[in-house]
């Protein structure tokens, strides 16, 4: 029973199950989208917490059991984002600073072409525009993601709403009517007959940039074990760090040539996929102790208090 919830602008969104990438499939449930997708002409699923995480999971999990296939991407970044996988520290973010928005610029085009060139989607790159985000730093980004054929979309909705997104809009809509005119099938990172070591080698491979993946002995025996169980046929969920490419936080930018540890291998046999730990990720998601559904009220007229 997916939850209909709205935006404070009115636009309806359905909230059933999305829990975070970086730990679990990050998506929210088949229901939800193929309930929005009879109510609306445009449905847009978040899988978030990375491309490399929310996007693969979204696309090889999700798509895969229900035969969606998206008709493109929207990749959002902040030049905040950039400058901190480009080696700047957090409290010099919001200064404009060309050089390490250059240097973090291999992350993103990354990112990209792991949507355009691997699961081959039509994609554009939405920046999450702050007001502290100059004319030179854009234009930057712009340059470089046209040498990719890919369009940068300036979205303003941080400061201006809906109405700063509309020309975010108006390129998804193109995009979906290039898709229409001209359909491309959905190429999965691996098949469903790999075995699940290999189904991880061709995620870190192809998406992460890794040289390959490290088990030991006893995560090796507890993956032939499920193998030998009858679950070897289902997708692969890895839970890593969403800040690189890496397990390891701190590695920033577009990491090449790393070793890819799994920890610890987790059956998730309902949900229907197995779950590779990698690094030191903790699987218990951070959560506020008050949550704001308890500052937000109705009243009587149905004005909504408490959002803001």
């Amino acid at each position: 029973k997916p939850n209909l919830v709205q935006t404070l602008e009115g636009t309806p969104a359905l909230v059933h199950g999305g829990p975070f990438a970086n730990i679990a499939h990050g998506c929210n449930s088949v229901l939800a989208t193929r309930s929005a997708l009879q109510i609306g002409d445009y449905v847009v699923t978040e899988a978030g917490f990375g491309a490399d995480l929310g996007a693969e999971k979204f696309l090889n999990i999700k798509c895969r059991y229900s035969g969606l296939v998206p008709s493109c991407v929207v990749i959002v970044a902040t030049t905040r984002a950039l400058k901190y996988q480009g080696g700047v520290a957090l409290d010099k973010l919001g200064e404009e600073n060309l050089t390490a928005l250059a240097d973090g610029l291999p992350n993103l085009m990354r990112h990209v072409t792991n949507m355009t060139e691997g699961f081959r989607r039509r994609c554009v790159v939405a920046l999450n525009h702050r007001l502290q985000d100059t004319d030179a730093e854009v234009a930057l980004l712009t340059e470089h993601l046209g040498q990719l054929g890919v369009k940068l979309v300036v979205a303003r909705h941080w400061a201006e709403g809906g109405k700063g997104a509309i020309e975010l809009a108006k390129e998804i809509v193109a995009l979906c009517d290039a898709e229409a005119a001209e359909p491309q099938p959905l190429h999965l990172t691996y098949p469903d007959e790999l075995p699940l070591i290999a189904k991880v080698e061709a995620i870190a491979t192809h998406l992460y940039g890794a040289e390959r993946v490290h088990c030991d002995d006893k995560i090796r025996r507890q993956i032939r074990e499920l193998e030998a169980a009858g679950y070897g046929r289902l997708p692969v969920c890895i839970a890593k760090t969403q800040s690189s490419f890496t397990a390891d936080p701190t590695r920033r930018g577009a990491p090449s040539g790393h070793v890819l540890t799994i920890r610890e291998v987790r059956l998730a046999a309902g949900a229907g996929f197995i779950v590779m730990v990698c690094g030191d990720m903790l699987t218990m998601p951070g959560l506020p102790k008050v949550p704001a559904s308890e500052g937000i009220g109705l009243s009587d007229d149905g004005t909504i208090t408490g959002l803001s």
